[in-house]
């Protein structure tokens, strides 16, 4: 039997709302993307967008416990 997925719908947001969401400054996101840390996609000549779940990840918590002391 098949089962019929669809694809992940993907959403996409602005430089500055996701400036606004990591508490960071656009530049800092440009950076990020000229660094390869963060993808952007092109929707016109001057305009970037970024995948909401791409930015979510940054926002994961990281585990701060040391190994090894």
């Amino acid at each position: 039997m098949r089962h019929n997925v669809a694809p992940r719908r993907r959403r996409y947001e602005t430089l500055q709302s996701a400036a606004d969401r990591l508490a960071v400054d656009t530049r800092t996101l440009r950076r990020w993307i000229a660094a390869g840390r963060l993808e952007a996609y092109r929707t016109g000549p001057r305009l970037l967008r970024l995948d909401v779940e791409e930015v979510d990840a940054l926002l994961a918590p990281v585990s701060t416990a040391r190994g090894g002391r």
